[in-house]
């Protein structure tokens, strides 16, 4: 009797269900909630840029920046420094 009671104490603290267990997937949820807060501020980020950058909606800064950042460009009165 004092054997099995001592498995069932090991099993509900040590198991696939125990304590431990527990606490590790507590822990698992609070870093997945968190990267989930940060992909949705990405996302809401590139929502806003793509936005910026549509046909309805143009914002000649960033078109500016983008035309600089992958042709190379740069204005005749700007001086490049690398």
């Amino acid at each position: 009797m004092f054997s099995l009671g001592l498995y069932f104490t090991f099993a509900s603290v040590q198991g696939d269900f125990g304590l431990f267990k527990r606490v590790q997937i507590d822990a698992e949820a609070a870093t997945l909630a968190l990267e989930k807060e940060r992909l949705a501020l990405e996302v809401a980020s590139l929502e806003n840029k793509t936005g910026r950058m549509s046909d309805d909606f143009l914002d000649l800064d960033l078109l500016d920046q983008q035309a600089r950042d992958i042709l190379g460009l740069i204005r005749s009165d700007e001086i490049a420094l690398n």
